[in-house]
């Protein structure tokens, strides 16, 4: 695999990871949680907002190893400060706003 088609892996993984928490009422897309009850007496999958963000955290973290096996994979890794991190959190917040706002935002009719 060649840099171009990793750096886009990575991209891709990113935007997908980033988005995920706000896409599904499911555990990393895979596992179910308990059912709440509503007001109107029915039952639901509602994630908190919470739980949301602490999976996208992970999920930072799950796409950062992913990049850095890449990068490795390709030569010698590169050593990062703690700056790397707070900009690559911070681009990661800003692509998760697409979903954020799917979520949250949007007014539903």
């Amino acid at each position: 695999m060649d840099v171009t088609v990793s750096s886009w892996l990575v991209i891709a993984l990113g935007i997908l990871g980033a988005n995920l928490p706000f896409l599904n009422e499911k555990l990393f897309a895979a596992v179910p949680l308990k059912k709440t009850a509503q007001a109107d007496g029915g039952k639901s999958w509602r994630k908190p907002l919470a739980l949301r963000l602490l999976e996208m955290v992970i999920l930072y973290f799950i796409v950062g190893a992913v990049a850095f096996a890449l990068e490795a994979r390709i030569g010698n890794g590169f050593p990062q400060t703690w700056e790397f991190y707070a900009i690559t959190g911070c681009l990661f917040l800003v692509l998760a706003f697409p979903g954020f706002v799917t979520r949250y935002l949007r007014k539903r009719h």
